[in-house]
């Protein structure tokens, strides 16, 4: 077992969270159980399930669990593109989160 706070994917994909709380508050109040659920959901299992496989014993398990917070990545990645069509998203908000999204998906992967 590992300690998940010393990975700096698990550091970043945090942080990352932590963004999309903040920045998901100034939603309209008809997105609280939509799209605002669903990008806090999303973006928190990406942490949420590195913090996971870091408590399993075996190297396959933590692979595993990589694996699915790669998929939560991907499906942040894309409800961060939603949010940015229906203009919930600056321009430089929206740079900014694909940006750290991708550095995440990129860190997952490696």
């Amino acid at each position: 077992m590992q300690d998940f706070r010393k990975l700096q994917v698990w550091e970043k994909s945090h942080n990352l969270t932590l963004r999309i709380y903040k920045l998901t508050s100034k939603f309209p109040r008809e997105e609280i159980y939509g799209l605002t659920s669903q990008m806090r959901r999303a973006c928190a299992s990406i942490p949420t399930n590195i913090a996971e496989g870091c408590g399993r014993e075996s190297a396959a398990d933590f692979a595993r669990f990589l694996q699915i917070a790669s998929g939560s990545a991907s499906e942040t990645e894309y409800l961060i593109l939603l949010a940015h069509d229906l203009k919930y998203f600056t321009a430089d908000q929206h740079a900014e989160l694909m940006d750290t999204t991708i550095r995440v998906k990129k860190m997952l992967t490696a």
